[in-house]
């Protein structure tokens, strides 16, 4: 069985993961028992870096509660990542942007879900759903800065962001990765967002990258070539974007994770990308 470990690594800050990591955010969508198993799988196939936040939860399901109960205590070498900015209320409705007075708040949720004393990682999420976030985002990366400083978060991120952010966002403190929807059809403006990041060792971490179910002819050809599914075929072009990519792709089935890290072995040859 392929090991996450094949897609090689990358250092987040002071945290070296793999590249192929996981996303949480499906877990909502199973019955509780699948998902803790899944995420219990995924950390056997070498995953050690997953993708959360509070605001995640569907009905009685909560990622956060979940990734707590199936794998604390923590291995050393597993990094969490959450994102604050979005909120929601108890019955699930999406509340207005948090201010940077409420981002404490915000952090202190994600400790108490997940079971911990300090933040791996912390994106902040700017925008609303998928939409491009504008304006400055100073004031509110300025507070997590110092949550930083005061020890509750380890490293920073920014979410849904453009270049003039990651700009205004280093002047303020080290950024370690930007995450954006991204993929083989959609956001490919970002294509040179990614060379930025890697010029400053910034991890770039897409988001929906394996979601676009539209089919491709290209994208077909190489799943039959390879024996693979379309999906694999996405994941392998995402981490052959460069050596700063992660991925984070999501599921509650145990079938479709194991697929999902084999593809961290699937190299895609020169031919391959430029039929892409």
């Amino acid at each position: 069985m392929t090991n996450a470990a094949a897609a090689g690594t990358w250092k987040l800050g002071q945290f070296t993961v793999n590249r192929l990591g996981f996303g949480a955010m499906r877990l909502m969508f199973r019955d509780r028992d699948s998902a803790i198993a899944v995420l219990r799988r995924a950390v056997e196939l070498g995953v050690n870096h997953i993708d959360t936040a509070a605001f995640y939860f569907q009905g009685h399901l909560s990622a956060n509660e979940l990734i707590n109960t199936a794998l604390r205590p923590y291995r050393d070498d597993l990094v969490v990542t959450t994102k604050v900015g979005p909120g929601r209320d108890p019955s699930g409705v999406f509340l207005p942007s948090a201010t940077p007075e409420q981002l404490k708040g915000q952090v202190e949720e994600n400790l108490r879900q997940l079971g911990l004393d300090h933040l791996d990682v912390v994106n902040l999420r700017i925008g609303e759903a998928l939409d491009r976030g504008t304006g400055s985002l100073a004031d509110r990366f300025g507070a997590l800065a110092e949550l930083r400083e005061a020890g509750m978060i380890r490293e920073l991120g920014i979410s849904n962001v453009g270049p003039e952010h990651l700009d205004e966002a280093r002047e303020i403190a080290p950024v370690v990765c930007v995450q954006n929807q991204y993929g083989f059809a959609t956001r490919r403006e970002d294509d040179a967002l990614i060379e930025t990041c890697a010029e400053h060792d910034i991890a770039f971490v897409p988001f929906f990258a394996v979601a676009n179910s539209a089919e491709n002819a290209g994208i077909d050809e190489l799943a039959a070539k390879y024996g693979v599914t379309p999906a694999q075929i996405r994941l392998a072009w995402t981490l052959h974007k460069g050596p700063n990519v992660l991925a984070i792709p999501g599921t509650g089935d145990l079938g479709h994770l194991e697929q999902n890290i084999a593809a961290a072995s699937l190299r895609l040859t020169d031919e391959d990308l430029g039929s892409l």
